[in-house]
């Protein structure tokens, strides 16, 4: 009797304590669930940031453009394709990153033009004046008609595919699909999934993901030089995506920029010089 009297404090508490970690337990697997669906849900607003324009919006760029407008299945896809002073060399199909629009971007331009060659950029679905439903497909879809438009004006030996950050994605999808002169990634990351798992490495996000731009992958079935530029100490895309995608792809050219950020790449003189040597040759 004294015995029972004695232990029924001690496994009423336990009784206590395993209710607790049940509904802590519980609550933190509710939590996961809530999160993993609110990341669901707002990828795109993670990976994307577009700020739309009008079509009657005038762009003032300051180095001589011409603006293009095509109707692609039923959307609209706005290319600006920027000039030098003197006949071209080539073409640089630049996919920019996540940010804005073509405005935000237009100020690398003279970098290229400098070095003789014209430069194009396009906005994806949703971003500047570019409409429709941006999905990977839509934008893979537009990377191809860019490219076609090219084909045009230029032999396939002059066209340079060059990928920005999110741009890597369809640069490298576009390269591992046509021929061209070389491709230049600069800050790529070897997949969204594996973007992602850098973020959120508790989730299975290649189940969560809605987009997958598989640039380590692409790579394996490009036939020309691919270059890759990543910063040391890039906050965004770690520089480990670039040595990912080095590491598994050997014939791939690594150019690091020391202390090198995510959008300060441009200050530096070893970019500057990287990318005026890769014109060149």
């Amino acid at each position: 009797m004294l015995t029972g009297f004695f232990f029924y404090p001690i496994l009423t508490s336990m009784r206590f304590t395993r209710k607790k970690i049940t509904r802590f337990v519980l609550v933190l697997a509710s939590l996961y669930v809530i999160i993993g669906v609110i990341i669901y849900f707002i990828q795109d607003i993670l990976l994307f940031h577009p700020k739309p324009l009008s079509k009657e919006h005038k762009y003032a760029f300051t180095l001589p453009f011409e603006e293009i407008n095509l109707p692609v299945e039923e959307r609209n896809l706005n290319i600006i394709q920027f000039k030098p002073d003197s006949a071209a060399k080539g073409v640089v199909l630049y996919f920019h990153g996540n940010m804005k629009n073509i405005e935000r971007y237009a100020s690398i331009t003279p970098l290229f033009t400098s070095e003789g060659y014209e430069i194009w950029m396009m906005d994806y679905p949703g971003f500047g004046k570019s409409t429709g439903k941006r999905t990977e497909v839509n934008i893979y879809s537009d990377a191809a008609t860019l490219y076609g438009l090219a084909l045009k004006k230029f032999s396939a030996d002059q066209v340079i595919i060059y990928g920005r950050s999110i741009g890597t994605g369809p640069a490298s999808h576009l390269a591992s699909k046509q021929t061209f002169k070389k491709l230049i990634l600069e800050t790529p990351y070897y997949s969204i999934d594996a973007l992602a798992k850098n973020y959120f490495p508790i989730y299975p996000v290649q189940l969560l993901s809605k987009y997958s731009f598989p640039v380590g992958d692409h790579l394996k079935n490009v036939k020309s030089e691919v270059y890759l530029i990543h910063g040391t100490d890039d906050e965004v895309v770690p520089y480990s995506q670039s040595q990912k995608i080095k590491k598994e792809n050997t014939s791939v050219h690594l150019i690091s920029i020391k202390d090198g950020k995510h959008n300060n790449l441009a200050e530096f003189e070893l970019f500057r010089i990287t990318i005026r040597k890769l014109l060149y040759e």
